[in-house]
């Protein structure tokens, strides 16, 4: 008997200490999980978000379009209701199929928990149970930690929020959000949440004017989207649903007879019904008719998108997407845009599949004014890919200036002779293991050639010589200032070309010929607000300053060099770039084609704009040796900076001071009409640029193994998928592969692609014009393995 009691007592203090530390685990959970809720009274602020818009602007304050509201990367159609503009049929429904209780519970619902408790015990899956208020906290104050996953921390933490927003807010208030913020499948371009995403996407209507029979086919779509594929399924639990709304008292039996008889035509669905009611035949003829199309038409989708690039890294997604979103001023001309877009329609001179980009910049301010990622055709929208801020491409011989300026920025002039003459250069990597550069089709003029001649030719061995002579590190550090840096261990061949970059790049490069010097990254916002007004952002009080990368007068002798480009020989024989003059206006650039023609550019500056245009295949590829830069891409910049300059009056490039004027350096073969800038003797020191201590001896034609600089803290080399400018994966081909170092700042800028799409080669246009233009003879291209042409 003693020992029958003391069991008893030994397992009544074993149940006591099991209470008591049940109770002190709990408490610690319970502590833990509360320190953990993010604040409920957020839900409101969530759910108005949600409807927010960025509303971005041309520098007119016309409208360009919205950004709209965004879960993950996935565009979303949602437009905020309340609940007098939604079908009481349609709330009725989801009221009796998902929480019958809704009015009557305060955010748990312990009939609904009891029959789950009762699966469990038995042990069947978990169904159901969770109320309105439950859904509505998962899909919103918990979507981000949790993303929709069962755990048991986060059903506590979903039972006590729900239980605090039910005192903070009213019925009408929760079910309003709940509609609002409900998934409703796939809309194609964007996901469908919301009842005005899924009202205009299953019937083409209104939340407002819901029938009985539409609100209960949306309604049972609720717990699976994808429902929708199976239309004889859903007809009876929409029959079970129009029961339990009957029971509830929400409706009829005469409504309810009256919603099953409706032939109700889901979009992309033909339902063939019986007099009953019944399906006869139901047939899927279009699944992609219930897709909704982009919410927002945007002008100018390939400016856009950089614009929201650049929101999204200086504001983060959450600003830009939510938070009652913002207003963008941008730097667009909607004048220069609509020039831009026309040369790109007109143009029919293009190899065949080959797509373009064309910009133009204020090259005082470093603002976009214009862009186009693709060649336009008519009003058929262009691919998102945008060749003028994505696409690297290599430059061609558009990077002689920035050498004969940089050499010229050492004290030389544009009457310095090189020898045009063959030459070669010990390199390890090369085939034969030497580099042999050559001009382009035997153009070699066999004799010493002035820097003004060799450029109007854009000859390659007197360019590579320069290159050798003033040495690739002074060269090259000229082209970091610039925003173009090359590649790690490029050699000789980047004097020609062999240098990746964008078309908006390039612009802004030859920007400082015309402003003096100074280089100032390309910039598309001007002004960033609240909803409200608040100013977030100003580039009127942005501190970034520009660089200068040449003195006034050193940028104005490569001003004069590449307005020779345009105008030398132009009464004679025509020069390679003359074909992007226009009117009475003054301008000056260079052409540039790379191996196999792949890349035919044209970049140009008048006293106005400075602009780029690229042509080319957008995977790569060559094109047929009859296509020159000259005829292809330089009468789009024309064409196009023609309309740009439409009204405005003719003026001259600023000439700054110490700038001399002398006579043709080679009568003989430049003409006795042509005049060379020279810097002024008491302005020598304008010329600052000092050739780096590894650096060639002047005299020495020889190659130099490129050394790699220190390393520098600040910077990281990393592998980049040429054709997206992204890093490289383990699915990039490795053709594609290039390093390049950037700073650390810039590596969110190359992470790889979520979701990589191959790109899609451009289709041929139907009006390209095939074969070899008549009259003229332009020189474009240089033969393997030298990656440079005019």
């Amino acid at each position: 008997m003693i020992f029958v009691l003391r069991f008893f007592k030994f397992l009544f203090s074993l149940l006591i200490a099991a209470l008591v530390a049940g109770v002190g685990v709990a408490a610690t959970y319970g502590t833990k999980w509360f320190r953990e809720l993010p604040d409920y009274r957020q839900l409101d602020n969530l759910t108005r978000s949600l409807g927010s818009e960025t509303k971005v602007y041309a520098r007119d304050n016309t409208p360009l379009g919205t950004l709209i509201p965004r879960i993950g990367d996935q565009a979303i159609s949602r437009t905020i209701v309340t609940l007098d503009e939604i079908s009481p049929f349609m709330e009725a429904a989801l009221i009796s199929n998902e929480d019958r209780r809704f009015f009557e519970h305060y955010g748990l619902d312990p009939y609904g928990l009891g029959r789950q408790f009762q699966r469990v015990a038995r042990g069947e899956t978990v169904q159901g149970g969770s109320t309105l208020t439950n859904q509505l906290v998962k899909n919103t104050l918990l979507l981000a930690e949790y993303n929709q996953a069962r755990t048991p921390d986060r059903k506590v933490k979903e039972w006590l929020l729900s239980v605090q927003v039910e005192r903070s807010f009213t019925k009408e208030e929760i079910l309003q959000s709940y509609l609002n913020t409900v998934y409703w499948g796939d809309g194609g371009p964007v996901e469908l949440y919301g009842i005005y995403a899924a009202a205009q996407a299953y019937f083409r209507t209104t939340p407002k004017k819901l029938t009985l029979a539409q609100s209960a086919y949306l309604t049972v779509l609720v717990p699976s989207a994808g429902r929708y594929f199976n239309y004889k399924a859903m007809r009876p639990l929409m029959k079970t649903l129009f029961s339990r709304m009957v029971e509830d008292k929400w409706i009829t039996q005469a409504q309810a007879d009256a919603a099953w008889h409706e032939n109700l035509q889901p979009r992309g669905w033909k339902v063939v019904y019986d007099a009953n009611g019944n399906v006869t035949s139901a047939t899927l003829v279009d699944r992609t008719a219930k897709f909704l199309k982009s919410v927002v038409t945007t002008r100018a989708p390939h400016f856009m998108g950089q614009v929201e690039q650049e929101l999204v890294r200086r504001f983060g997604r959450d600003k830009v997407y939510g938070s009652g979103g913002l207003r963008v001023y941008t730097t667009l001309d909607p004048k220069l845009q609509t020039a831009a877009e026309t040369a790109s329609r007109e143009t029919t001179y293009l190899p065949p599949g080959a797509t373009l980009a064309a910009t133009i910049l204020d090259p005082y301010t470093g603002e976009v004014l214009a862009m186009i990622g693709q060649k336009l055709r008519g009003d058929t929208p262009p691919d998102a890919w945008n060749n003028a801020a994505q696409g690297q491409r290599q430059i061609g011989s558009t990077i002689k200036p920035l050498l004969y300026t940089t050499a010229l920025s050492t004290g030389l002039s544009q009457a310095h002779e090189e020898d045009d003459k063959p030459i070669e250069y010990p390199c390890p990597t090369c085939k034969g293991g030497v580099y042999a550069p050559g001009d382009f089709e035997g153009a070699m003029q066999n004799r010493p050639m002035t820097l003004r001649e060799a450029l109007d030719r854009s000859l390659n061995l007197v360019t590579v010589r320069l290159a050798d002579r003033i040495g690739l590190q002074t060269f090259f550090g000229k082209l970091r200032e610039l925003g173009i840096p090359p590649n790690d261990g490029t050699g000789l061949a980047a004097a020609l070309g062999a240098v990746e970059t964008t078309p908006i790049k390039m612009a802004a490069a030859y920007a400082p010929f015309v402003n003096g010097g100074l280089y100032r990254a390309p910039r598309y916002i001007s002004r960033v607000t609240t909803a409200r007004g608040e100013v977030l952002y100003d580039a009127a009080n942005d501190p970034m300053r520009p660089a200068r990368v040449w003195t006034p007068q050193v940028a104005f002798l490569g001003l004069d060099m590449i307005r020779g480009v345009v105008n030398d020989w132009t009464e004679r024989q025509g020069g390679i770039a003359s074909r992007s003059k226009f009117g009475d206006w003054p301008v000056a650039g260079k052409t540039g084609t790379s191996n196999e023609v792949k890349d035919l550019w044209f970049v140009g500056t008048t006293p106005l704009y400075t602009g780029a245009v690229w042509v080319g295949k957008q995977r790569g590829g060559g094109n047929a040796s009859t296509y020159y830069s000259g005829w292809v891409a330089a009468p789009i910049w024309r064409r196009m900076m023609e309309l740009a300059h439409q009204g405005q009056t003719v003026r001259q490039f600023s000439e700054p001071p110490g700038i001399l004027y002398a006579d043709s350096p080679d009568p003989a073969h430049l003409g006795e009409q042509v005049k060379i800038a020279v810097l002024d003797p008491q302005y020598k020191d304008a010329a600052n640029t000092e050739l780096l201590a590894d650096a060639p001896p002047p005299t020495t034609y020889r190659e130099t193994s490129y050394v790699r600089p220190t390393t520098d803290p600040r910077t990281v080399v990393i592998s980049v998928d040429r054709t997206t400018n992204r890093q490289a994966t383990e699915f990039t081909p490795p053709e594609n592969i290039v390093e390049r170092r950037v700073y650390l700042e810039q590596l969110p800028a190359y992470a790889p692609d979520p979701n990589p799409q191959p790109l899609q080669d451009e289709k041929p246009d139907p009006e390209a014009v095939k074969g070899t233009p008549k009259g003229g003879t332009a020189p474009q291209t240089a033969p393997a393995p030298t990656p440079a042409a005019p």
